[in-house]
């Protein structure tokens, strides 16, 4: 028993490194590449950028992110979202039908996801799009203890593909978010944070597996 449980922590520690070195090597190629691509568009960045909002947004009021849908809740108490989840890139406002936000309608700049911790509240619309990265969300409440956050925040730093923030407006004080899953955890020692970062970092849920959790948003 002790030697399988050795072997699954050993094999996810060699995953997750696995995927910081791809995830280093990817973001020197995005460097490489912006700086590139902006010596070449310079003269064309203004009429870029009209042509982009105008293809995104047809105007500046709110969205409800295609969210139609409700949260069915699993025997191990993860909710899952039934319904449709938007994935256009917009520059208007989206309310979201659930908060943390599981998905939905979002802005095209996804929210740094490389074990990115942050003391300010994130914009949804930044952070849905790092879900739709592969990147699991920890959110918290002035309520959560101070030694969970710190604790969460220790995990969230060593691991590639998640991202941590406070969120006064969520109904708990401690959530766990990925694309189209949520669920509430007691503290950061419950077992189910560990079980819900080994399922949904880079899980099967993820609408664009690979895609890059630095080169975006930063606090």
């Amino acid at each position: 028993m002790g030697s399988a449980k050795k072997s699954t922590t050993a094999a996810r520690k060699a995953r997750i490194e696995e995927m910081r070195r791809a995830e280093q090597a990817r973001a020197r190629r995005n460097r490489i590449l912006v700086i590139t691509a902006s010596v070449l568009a310079v003269a064309g960045l203004t009429a870029g950028t009209v042509a982009l909002v105008r293809s995104q947004s047809d105007d500046s009021t709110a969205a409800d992110g295609k969210g139609k849908g409700h949260f069915v809740t699993g025997s191990d108490g993860v909710r899952t979202w039934k319904g449709t989840l938007g994935r256009t890139h917009v520059v208007k406002t989206v309310n979201y039908p659930m908060e943390p936000p599981v998905g939905g309608d979002h802005n095209q700049v996804w929210m740094n996801c490389n074990g990115d911790v942050y003391t300010k509240a994130l914009n949804n619309m930044n952070a849905v799009h790092s879900l739709e990265h592969g990147a699991v969300w920890v959110t918290y409440t002035s309520k959560a203890k101070k030694a969970d956050v710190d604790a969460l925040a220790a995990k969230v730093k060593k691991t590639p593909y998640t991202l941590m923030s406070p969120d006064d407006k969520q109904k708990d004080p401690i959530m766990l978010s990925a694309w189209g899953h949520q669920r509430t955890v007691t503290s950061a020692t419950d077992p189910n944070v560990d079980k819900f970062f080994a399922k949904f970092v880079q899980g099967e849920q993820t609408p664009e597996p690979g895609a890059a959790c630095t080169g975006g948003l930063g606090q």
